[in-house]
């Protein structure tokens, strides 16, 4: 799995041309390359601030973002390591509250890219290596870590005492990578996730989880156990509930009534439980709940059911912006314009299922358009039956709606969001 990235920076640009001819060959798992490279580099994970390490299919971004927002609520310095990015590659770094300087960013993917040249590492493992060896250098309180792909054989998985782990929504994504037939593992689709996920779990270091399946739940229990890791699984250890008073919280230590999220959606309110419940279960950096209750204020995520502004790509109409791209993107999708009629801009990876965001939208949609995903190999319109109509760019899919009243959702793949965001110039910072 490739990824790709381009910088107005020639210093920076010279440095992502370096890493998109990296490729990783089919079948390598496992962290012996990720900790060979951060070894000649000072294993900068060991000198980290407290980490918090979130896993899951559908709302780790998220649940990162709410974290984030409410560690910095309280007056901390936080580094931040998410992916994919959506227009620039610094995003995927942010020191001390900023994102990475383009400055910086080539001096250090330099470094990173020279030290194991001849280990063949992925686009992944010198991004996390680059973002470890930054986060260990500068002051900071804390550390917000995004998993990648899984957990178990993630990249970001060479930390070793986080503060707290989580795991967020499990769903069936990346089946190529994380249903690989393995001796020992489970054989049932969300079972084998939520194996993969709870391997970030670590001795001594709470994990948190929503409620699951009883599969998959007792996949995460096992790991706990294996692991020496206090578990705190939503149910059981916390709970988390919406009335007309906003989110109500309860665990062992007490209830608290938080606002809702700014962010769009009823899923929102549930990473933000996630991100409360997280710090409710450690015990090294100290969040209040006013902090928490502003950090679920504050807290943005882009592309992510996204009200676009008015904009050059957009004009005044009411466009939103997903990158969801599996059948729980597409629950979350339909349960959101439920009930009303809207016009479907649609681009998706050719690995992805196409049907993953259609089927649960179907009662909704208006007109169906296709769209290329920048850079990628996708599906066209033959894919999704005689509905569909295909168009060369997401401005021109706009241009051929017809000029009523529905409202549009560009959706199916983030690197399609990115796209959208550049043209309409909402770039993320």
């Amino acid at each position: 799995m490739r990824d790709f990235a381009r910088s107005d920076s020639p210093a920076v640009q010279r440095q992502l041309d370096r890493l998109g001819a990296l490729s990783v060959p089919d079948g390598r798992l496992g962290l012996t390359t990720i900790r060979a490279l951060l070894a000649r580099l000072g294993d900068p994970q060991l000198r980290l601030p407290p980490v918090f390490h979130v896993a899951g299919t559908n709302g780790k971004g998220s649940t990162c973002a709410f974290l984030r927002a409410m560690l910095e609520a309280s007056g901390h310095r936080v580094h931040t390591t998410t992916s994919p990015h959506l227009v620039r590659y610094n995003e995927r770094i942010r020191v001390a509250g900023a994102l990475i300087s383009d400055e910086r960013l080539a001096l250090l993917l330099a470094e990173v890219l020279d030290a194991g040249e001849d280990l063949a590492p992925s686009f992944f493992e010198v991004t996390m290596a680059a973002a470890f060896c930054e986060f260990a250098r500068v002051p900071a309180d804390a550390c917000v870590v995004e998993v990648g792909l899984g957990g178990r054989f993630d990249a970001t998985n060479v930390i070793t005492q986080p503060a707290a782990c989580a795991i967020a929504a499990l769903g069936i994504d990346h089946e190529r990578f994380l249903l690989v037939p393995e001796e020992g593992v489970p054989t049932e689709p969300l079972s084998r996730i939520a194996f993969e996920k709870a391997g970030i779990a670590k001795s001594g270091s709470p994990l948190v989880t929503f409620s699951y399946p009883e599969g998959p739940s007792l996949e995460i229990e096992r790991a706990a156990h294996a692991a020496g890791a206090p578990l705190a699984m939503r149910g059981r250890d916390w709970h988390a509930s919406v009335n007309v008073s906003g989110l109500n919280y309860q665990d062992r230590d007490g209830a608290l009534v938080l606002p809702l999220p700014t962010l769009t959606g009823a899923h929102q309110t549930e990473n933000a439980a996630l991100a409360a419940a997280l710090l409710r279960h450690q015990d090294q950096i100290t969040v209040t709940p006013e902090a928490m209750a502003q950090g679920i204020r504050d807290a943005r995520w882009p592309g992510r059911l996204q009200l676009l502004a008015p904009g050059p790509l957009v004009g005044d109409r009411e466009v939103w912006l997903d990158g969801g791209h599996n059948a729980s993107a597409g629950a979350m999708l339909a349960g959101h314009f439920a009930g009303q009629r809207l016009h479907l801009i649609l681009g998706m990876l050719e690995a992805k299922d196409p049907a993953s965001l259609t089927a649960p939208l179907a009662k909704s949609i208006a007109t169906l358009t296709i769209v290329p995903v920048p850079s990628h190999d996708w599906h066209p319109a033959s894919t999704f039956g005689e509905r569909a109509r295909e168009a060369g760019d997401v401005a021109n899919a706009l241009a051929s709606l017809p000029d009523d009243s529905l409202p549009v959702l560009i959706a199916g793949s983030l690197y399609l969001a990115g796209e959208v965001l550049r043209l309409n110039n909402e770039i993320p910072g």
